[in-house]
């Protein structure tokens, strides 16, 4: 194999393919894995507002559910993701209702469970999830609807009425649900009340229904689709139809919604779609093969947020994962558009940045970590500090930092100092880091350090200051020690290989002159052999939506190995020079 032109092939089809997928608007929209867990609330959404006003979408998405069960019984997040409880729970419960549940079913749920009496799975499900509500009240709410459960005692109570308080305490109440989830706090928190015995507390809370409805309608945007994501806009309508709220304005627009985004084979996606993080991803993979980088970059700015977001209280200045209504700004993705918005104004300054800037530094946690959604908010898993978004959010001041006002320079530095502090401290005894919101399904608890810690080691590649370089030579060295016989790695060591996490590593490792090429070279023999079998764009489910769910995006493969393939070939290009002056 002649590596020169191996490397050269592969960027040209992976280039070729990148600017295909991108849409006439200039964004690149990408495209989430369907998803049972998706599909199942949305069809039993549907089925509780008017089963005959919707057959045709409940019909398709029932034969989509059948057609994609396991040998098992059961379903997976995705189509390529193993059997796992809460998305076999879910679509049992949609099929009881709407259809026939197979029997085989009830058998795996069954084992999982001890059993499938009230206690069994109610139980099951709150061991699962542990002390976040955000996911198990609403999928015991669903069962119970549905008829798998029959009690609604040991259903827990969601404390709806905290929902009207002022945004900036919530993080003081220890509300038992995340932060993106103040719909299904108030949706099943109302839902669940009506079914419960009235007590001695019963008026008063009787009395906060109505403002706690005004909340949920103010936090739902102009489409209907709360977060974009159909999962949390079908748990709340269920339960808005069951508390006798069929005709309110909130259950209407999220029926809008459920009907707009369904895909023609029947299916419902994760989220509608994650355009600012797969443009982000496409712009830093292309860098200068861009013809339309101003015209990009206007797009991009034109999507930061420019008031203060009512789902989460976060101030104006951040981007969302879409351009779409339901997107929230966070950390990742606001680092992502700030990198991608340096590659497009070639490093030119603009209000945009020093707003986006500003937004990252307000984020940054009591611990000097960044979180993804909202400051303080620690004590639930999917809102604490994250070792790869700060060092996303670590690569972004460092870009900008030249040409930020000077106030804001000196502020950058402190906090850049604080978040390198906050992340040794955060990587493991083994040099890696585990990211919040990526995973491998094969993988022991589905972690994967592989990809948190060359994310770290890639974005910190620029970092002169000791304690950066401390970090990174550690993850290097677990980077190393997990590189698999074939070449390529998996999420975690001794995981077999895929593309995107061997692509990540790849990135990491050519970013740095003093590891060894022969490493390198092993990692593009591994990806040129998936090319070459014709299985560089299969699916590979890497990524972790809200309450752990697992989903493939079909951009990921080709912005991961296209970034990948641009490093190693300036890596033995400088390599080249270095051996003609010596």
């Amino acid at each position: 194999m002649n590596k020169e032109k191996a490397i050269a092939e592969m960027t040209e089809v992976l280039r070729a393919e990148l600017i295909k997928n991108r849409s006439e608007g200039g964004l690149w929209h990408g495209e989430l894995s369907s998803s049972a867990v998706s599909t199942s609330v949305a069809v039993f959404a549907l089925y509780l507002m008017d089963k005959d006003l919707y057959a045709l979408p409940i019909r398709k998405g029932v034969e989509w559910l059948k057609q994609n069960m396991h040998a098992d019984g059961a379903w997976g997040d995705s189509i390529e993701s193993p059997s796992n409880l809460t998305a076999t729970l879910l679509s049992y419960a949609c099929l009881c209702a709407v259809d026939e549940a197979p029997s085989q079913t009830n058998e795996y749920l069954k084992k999982q469970f001890g059993g499938t009496t009230d206690r069994h799975i109610i139980q099951g499900v709150l061991a699962c999830y542990g002390k976040d509500l955000t996911f198990s009240a609403p999928i015991l709410v669903m069962c119970a609807l549905a008829g798998v459960i029959r009690s609604w005692d040991e259903i827990p109570q969601l404390p709806f009425e905290l929902s009207v308080l002022p945004q900036r305490l919530f993080r003081f109440l220890q509300l038992p649900v995340v932060s993106y989830a103040i719909p299904a706090l108030i949706a099943v928190g109302i839902l669940r009340y009506k079914k419960g015995k009235r007590g001695i507390m019963s008026p008063v809370r009787e009395a906060f229904i109505s403002k706690s409805l005004q909340v949920l309608l103010k936090l739902q945007p102009t489409h209907g689709g709360f977060l974009e994501a159909a999962p949390l806009t079908a748990f709340v309508t269920m339960c808005m139809i069951e508390a006798g709220y069929r005709e309110h304005a909130t259950t209407q627009k999220a029926i809008r919604f459920l009907v707009n985004t369904v895909r023609e084979d029947g299916s419902w996606p994760i989220d509608t779609n994650l355009s600012s993080w797969v443009t982000a991803l496409s712009v830093r993979a292309l860098g200068n093969d861009i013809g339309d980088k101003q015209a990009l970059a206007q797009i991009i700015k034109q999507n930061a947020f420019t008031s203060r977001h009512p789902f989460t209280g976060a101030k104006e200045g951040g981007w969302g994962w879409t351009n779409l209504p339901g997107a929230v700004p966070d950390a990742d993705d606001t680092a992502g558009s700030l990198v991608a918005l340096h590659i497009l104004l070639d490093g030119v300054y603009c209000p945009e940045v020093g707003k986006g800037i500003e937004w990252l530094l307000d984020l940054q946690n009591r611990d000097r970590g960044m979180p993804t959604f909202c400051k303080g908010w620690g004590k639930l898993p999917f809102d604490r500090s994250c070792p790869d978004i700060s060092a996303h959010a670590l690569l972004a001041f460092r870009l900008w930092m030249d040409v930020l006002p000077s106030d804001l320079q000196q502020t950058c530095r402190r906090s850049m100092l604080q978040m390198l502090k906050w992340m040794q401290k955060s990587q493991q005894e083994d040099g890696s880091f585990l990211p919040l919101w990526f995973g491998d399904q094969h993988a022991q608890d589905g972690h994967s350090p592989v990809y948190g810690t060359a994310m770290v080691v890639e974005y910190l590649a620029t970092f002169e200051e000791p304690l950066a370089q401390e970090i990174v030579r550690n993850g290097l060295k677990y980077l190393l020690s997990t590189q698999n016989k074939d070449g390529g790695w998996g999420g975690d060591k001794d995981v077999p290989s895929k593309v995107t996490f061997t692509a990540r590593a790849l990135s990491a490792l050519a970013s740095y002159p003093q590891v060894k090429t022969e490493v390198m070279d092993r990692a593009f023999d591994y990806l040129y052999r998936t090319y070459e079998s014709g299985l560089l764009f299969q699916a590979e489910p890497i990524g972790l939506y809200f309450a752990r769910l697992w989903y493939s995006e079909k951009m990921y493969p080709v912005t991961f190995l296209l970034n990948a393939l641009k490093k190693y070939q300036t890596r033995n290009e400088l390599n080249k020079i270095k051996q003609i002056e010596s």
